[in-house]
């Protein structure tokens, strides 16, 4: 007997590369052959005209829930729904909606181990303003500057104004006169890809070299976003398309009347695709330089500390003395951080 076709609303912001790589994991999960006739509403989060969900006869709602409007709407309406999100931010224990969200501590550790794998030691963070629809930011922020203070390092943070195309100029300026207060060479982490290309705009408005003096890493890997950006945009993939297949594989077993077995979701990022921006050694030591330079181009074919003293016919002591000076840490646990950012 072929199953009843059901009525599900996609509530979710079209302008942001997130979303829409969510909704590309529940397209993938509806050509497996799910059958939903799906009603569209892209966008609800940007100019706040939410569809009358309670007189609505739909079977089940997704929704990006980063919008308190629109967490609202949904949990009002009383239809079976699961949300989605960019962080823990919305999540409410109480809540009878499932929740996928990101791990944000785990992209910020990402992003603050590639840079400091590269050899840096002045960091930075460049997010949003806080508020209540920024939370994923302020999460990015936090977990980054944790993992560095681990590490014996500080992080300078921008936050910015919300802004317009009116004050794009004033924006832009703002953020190039803080980038020129920065200790260089300077890792920077932006909050998305968008943020880290205010990031290069400014930083070729103000004459700074990328990534020999800034190097920036963004989150989403928007390949339109990251193929615009001169240079090229290093960026963490954050799972957000496993969120939207998982999503609606479960807002589907939840129509048919199973209960989920938990109430929120922690999608682990994918991995960081390295570009241009970050494609730098920012150290003085030639031989500590080409020793870095044959870890990471043969860190996923198992290499030890033997191999990488004979590649720079170095001293086994002496090369360890120079990883220590120059990066704060042992050649062993420098090859080893690599191959877990590779893995």
């Amino acid at each position: 007997m072929p199953r009843r076709l059901r009525r599900v609303a996609l509530i979710y912001d079209a302008t942001t590369a997130y979303d829409l790589q969510v909704i590309r994991g529940v397209t993938a999960y509806l050509q497996e052959g799910a059958t939903w006739s799906v009603y569209i509403e892209e966008s609800a989060l940007k100019d706040q005209r939410l569809p009358d969900l309670g007189s609505w006869e739909g079977d089940g709602i997704i929704a990006d829930l980063d919008h308190p409007a629109v967490a609202a709407a949904v949990v009002k309406s009383k239809l079976p729904a699961v949300g989605f999100g960019s962080g823990y931010g919305w999540y409410a224990p109480k809540s009878r909606i499932p929740y996928f969200f990101t791990n944000n501590r785990a992209i910020a550790r990402l992003a603050a181990d590639h840079l400091l794998n590269r050899g840096f030691r002045n960091f930075a963070f460049c997010g949003y303003p806080k508020t209540p629809i920024n939370g994923w930011s302020a999460e990015r922020e936090r977990e980054f500057a944790e993992r560095l203070k681990e590490r014996g390092f500080s992080c300078p943070v921008y936050h910015g104004r919300h802004r317009n195309i009116r004050s794009w100029a004033h924006m832009q300026q703002a953020l190039s006169s803080w980038l020129g207060s920065l200790a260089k060479p300077v890792g920077l982490m932006a909050a998305n890809d968008n943020r880290a290309r205010h990031v290069l705009e400014a930083c070729r408005l103000s004459g700074l070299h990328v990534p020999e003096e800034v190097a920036v890493i963004g989150v989403d890997n928007d390949e339109m976003l990251c193929g615009l950006s001169s240079p090229l945009l290093t960026s963490i993939e954050q799972g957000a398309q496993r969120i939207g297949y998982k999503a609606a594989a479960l807002l589907d077993r939840i129509m048919g009347g199973k209960l989920p077995a938990k109430k929120h979701y922690v999608i682990d990022p994918v991995g960081i695709v390295t570009r241009l921006s970050t494609d730098v050694l920012p150290v003085q030591d030639i031989q500590v330089a080409n020793a870095m330079f044959y870890i990471r181009e043969h860190a996923c074919d198992g290499i030890k500390v033997p191999d990488v003293v004979a590649a720079v016919r170095a001293s086994r002591s002496g090369l360890d003395a120079r990883f220590k000076a120059a990066f704060g840490r042992t050649l062993h646990t420098t090859i080893r951080d690599v191959q877990l950012e590779r893995a």
